[in-house]
């Protein structure tokens, strides 16, 4: 007999053999209940049946192990019952992070400003996934060093790198400090060195369950640093040639990629009116590779559209959020924002700039106490969309490793479609809203049944000389449309030669159903078309467009429906 698992059980399963009364009457099986409680002494009662026939039945709550197996024993000893089971409990596999300072990461786990990750550990954790951090190098810290792989760096100027020399296979964080007011421009200011990148490197990959510090997002990733920010900043000629060699593409003078990231994180800008071709053809190529961009949409307080390289396309524009689910003062926001993602607040608008008055609520991460140069590792509270963008890149590399075969638009797209409203405010457009981890990891990793279909009922109707449009928004799919997806068209029209029917894909992509044809003038379209639409990722609206191309003849759409 299998040992009884160590958790109470106050219930047992009980399967009658079909040909018994108990297995198709209740009242049989509250008898048997009843004859079994007088033999064993416990308190027994039938309790509901299940789905699959079984009957469950209530031991009263206060058996001991030993009665739990007595009760068993007098179920198999009885001829009309084919099995009897412990009804055993389930328990989330995502245990807390034994990390000490987990409790700091609000931004995780709380379901008002939180991302909801830990229950997206359950499925996955990163494994197998590259991250690149595009960002000020990396200062050497115990709670990462086991999740970083070489990187690069691709700063040119040795003044700029402070290394001595110019591009080297060295990313360590030389530190970005200004000595004096005006160092790097009119309205600069001196500052001691921030380490942005170890911070950016913790939020997404931190390792997990050692005992110490912080939880990363996607824990069993690797972080690849990629140098590109120094003293002043850096050039974009420099961090155009960062996303390439980053994504696996060749940058000449550069040694390849041992290990390409199949995502990057770009938690950098500034204002640029649009997006420099240098940072564009950089990040066309980095995804024609397989990779997904991330980048901070900026702490202006402005459309995010006049900043770079959040608006380039092609990658996933991030704003900010606060823990009590709004858009973090500072940050950008605007049509171009794809979503959102806790990037704190460690003080109000109306406070003196540089004050930090509720460290409390910015997000906690990996840092370096050095003023100038590297010194003793540490942990601090930083906010900005800088700190958004990584929890994006890190739900990215969940993604990515629940599902290898996800291209960098159809990561955009879970990410998006399974965001949340924000709880808060969010004035100027903050994307689809705060990015939901454990959704979207649940999103494409559980396939929907086959045959789903997606209707709109509602009629719409046709003018002469007029083309019109009725949409479905689809849902919950992963991965891309079907080759033959099928459109099923219910039109009332009283010449039905005068139309011509088009299927438009959420991207914008026509797909012509059906011509006109002044020879045709049957009433009605009642048809069921097949398109190939394994091009176009599935979520999204789509639409179908109907032009009457002639006068005299009216109609409407009845209705149609798309088959997944």
């Amino acid at each position: 007999m299998a040992a009884l698992p160590s958790a109470p059980v106050d219930k047992v399963i009980v399967t009658y053999k079909s040909s018994s009364a108990e297995a198709g009457s209740n009242t049989a099986a509250k008898t048997d209940a009843a004859d079994k409680a007088a033999e064993t002494g416990e308190k027994l009662s039938f309790e509901r049946r299940l789905a699959g026939g079984a009957a469950l039945v209530d031991l009263g709550g206060s058996a001991t192990k030993q009665d739990v197996a007595e009760v068993m024993a007098a179920f198999r000893a009885d001829p009309q019952v084919a099995s009897v089971e412990p009804d055993i409990r389930a328990y989330a596999m995502a245990v807390t992070p034994n990390d000490t300072d987990y409790a700091k990461q609000w931004d995780l786990f709380e379901p008002t400003g939180g991302m909801n990750v830990p229950t997206a550990w359950d499925k996955t954790t990163g494994s197998g996934v590259t991250v690149a951090v595009i960002d000020t190098g990396y200062a050497a810290h115990s709670d990462l060093a086991t999740n970083v792989v070489s990187g690069y760096d691709f700063i040119s100027t040795s003044a700029d790198a402070r290394d001595g020399n110019g591009r080297d296979a060295d990313s360590k964080d030389e530190g970005d400090w200004n000595a004096t007011d005006g160092e790097c421009g009119t309205g600069s200011k001196a500052s001691n060195s921030s380490w942005h990148g170890t911070h950016v490197a913790g939020t997404i990959a931190a390792v997990t369950n050692n005992t110490k510090g912080i939880a990363g997002i996607a824990y069993n990733a690797k972080i690849q640093p990629v140098r590109v920010l120094g003293k002043c900043g850096g050039s974009s000629s420099d961090i155009a040639d960062a996303i390439t060699w980053a994504s696996g593409g060749t940058v000449p003078g550069v040694p390849a990629n041992p290990t390409p990231a199949k995502v990057i994180n770009m938690s950098l800008g500034g204002a640029s009116a649009t997006c420099p071709s240098v940072y564009q053809n950089a990040i066309n190529g980095a995804v024609s590779r397989g990779t997904t961009v991330v980048v901070a949409a900026g702490n202006s307080n402005a459309d995010a559209s006049g900043f770079t390289p959040a608006n380039c396309s092609g990658v996933i524009t991030v704003a900010s959020t606060s823990r009590e689910g709004n858009r973090s003062f500072y940050s950008n926001y605007g049509s171009i924002v794809d979503v959102a993602a806790p990037g704190g607040e460690t003080r109000r608008a109306t406070d003196t700039p540089g004050t930090v008055t509720t460290p409390e609520n910015g997000i906690y991460s990996t840092l370096n106490s050095g003023t100038t140069v590297q010194s003793a590792e540490n942990y601090k509270p930083y906010q900005g969309t800088s700190m958004a963008a990584p929890h994006i890149a890190g739900l990215a590399a969940l993604l990515k490793s629940a599902k290898s075969t996800l291209t960098p638009a159809q990561i955009e797209s879970a990410i998006k479609t399974n965001a949340r409203p924000l709880p808060g405010t969010c004035t100027g457009g903050c994307g689809t809203g705060i990015a939901d981890a454990a959704k979207t990891v649940d999103a494409v990793t559980t396939t929907p049944p086959a045959g789903t279909v997606f209707t709109n009922a509602t009629d719409v109707t046709i003018a002469d000389n007029a083309t019109v449009s009725s949409s479905i928004a689809v849902t919950g799919r992963t991965g891309n449309a079907p080759a033959a997806l099928k459109v099923d068209v219910d039109i009332k029209h009283t010449w039905r030669g005068d139309l011509v029917i088009d299927l438009v894909a959420p991207d914008g992509t026509v797909r012509n159903l059906k011509a006109s044809s002044s020879s045709d003038s049957a009433d009605n379209v009642l048809a069921t078309y097949t398109v190939d639409a394994s091009s176009e990722v599935a979520n999204g609206t789509w639409k179908l467009q109907v032009r009457d191309v002639a006068s005299g003849d009216t109609g409407y759409i009845d209705s149609w429906s798309l088959t997944f």
